[in-house]
């Protein structure tokens, strides 16, 4: 059913169409990712076991002609070095002059293995080139990793590329959420830690979002937030992923998205400096030379792109926003939705 107004509040929350049953308009339909049942998972308790099913897992696609999307993160270099000689594509943003440090790791991690290394150039060019397209595949407004990934997908498929290899599920299987599972969260406290934009405060016709949080209130006003994360988070990352090789029409491949732990999430050792223990103990078998990186986000560099950015002028939008309260993402998202309704709408 079309709901116009629920739509622009999910996502402004959420980053995604919560609810399959809703959408923007007539004759566009979202569609989100369903992650791989836990009953068809493989439990690994330890390190070896990750490198071991990696090594299953790479067994059975070496017939293709591989690519990895290659970050300067851990995930995408573990699973880039389970595939010496192959092509690897990394993001230099804005001439290289964005992030460096990850740039030059991922070199490291490019010449450690022996990949043959392409450069994935991305500056609002891409932006303004992809986000169309991407957005009318998803029939929702959409993340701002959507572009580049799909920039990515493009150019790895004129190279022949026949599947693309991801590390994107790590962080959610392995503990790698350290900011969101630091603390045991009140309910309401983590209802307004998650929301990524409150929509009460940039539409003038929002719904209240506090219904999903409610699937997951648990005694004592708490919440079960390892769960939440488990179901809501994957869904929004993964569609991104989903969403923009779809476009391409580039199979892709996350060795992480088979696995889950067999022993409950050592939260403690999460909360003392050690995020995706087993992660980084695997990290350091496979690269000993150097030291384990800490855990950062896809780049994106959006607080660049909307440095001067007046605000959304559309009329569901609240008048005279202060634009210095948000940050660069919460813009791309105000931005982004005002896109897709001058577009489709």
């Amino acid at each position: 059913m079309v709901d116009k107004k629920y739509c622009m509040s999910s996502y402004m929350a959420f980053r995604y169409i919560e609810d399959d049953n809703k959408d923007f308009f007539d004759g566009m339909y979202h569609k989100n990712i369903k992650p791989l049942p836990i009953g068809e998972r493989i439990g690994v308790r330890t390190s070896d076991d990750i490198g071991r099913e990696f090594e299953n897992q790479f067994m059975e696609i070496q017939d293709k002609k591989l690519g990895v999307l290659l970050s300067g993160g851990m995930d995408s270099a573990i699973a880039a070095s389970y595939m010496p000689g192959t092509d690897a594509y990394t993001f230099r943003f804005l001439g290289g002059n964005y992030q460096k440090e990850e740039l030059e790791r991922a070199e490291y991690y490019a010449s450690y293995y022996k990949l043959n290394l392409h450069y994935v150039d991305i500056d609002w060019k891409t932006v303004e080139k992809y986000v169309d397209i991407v957005m009318e595949k998803k029939a929702a407004p959409v993340h701002s990793i959507e572009p580049q990934i799909l920039q990515a997908a493009l150019q790895a498929k004129e190279d022949g590329i026949e599947l693309m290899v991801i590390g994107e599920s790590s962080d959610l299987i392995f503990g790698g959420m350290d900011q969101l599972i630091s603390k045991d969260w009140g309910f309401d406290e983590f209802a307004e830690r998650y929301m990524f934009t409150n929509p009460f405060v940039v539409l003038k016709e929002a719904e209240d979002m506090k219904y999903l949080f409610e699937r997951y209130r648990i005694k004592n006003n708490r919440i079960d937030f390892l769960k939440f994360i488990d179901d809501v988070f994957s869904i929004e990352s993964s569609s991104s992923y989903m969403n923009a090789f779809g476009v391409a029409q580039m199979p892709y491949f996350d060795p992480y998205a088979k696995l889950i732990m067999d022993e409950p999430l050592d939260l403690e050792r999460v909360r003392n400096k050690e995020p995706k223990y087993l992660i980084r103990e695997l990290m350091r078998k496979r690269y000993p030379e150097i030291q384990v990186p800490n855990k950062t986000p896809m780049p994106r560099p959006v607080d660049r792109y909307f440095e001067k950015w007046e605000g959304p002028k559309r009329q569901e939008f609240q008048e005279n926003l202060d634009m210095k309260r948000f940050t660069g993402n919460q813009k791309w998202q105000m931005w982004c939705l005002e896109r897709f309704l001058n577009l489709f709408g």
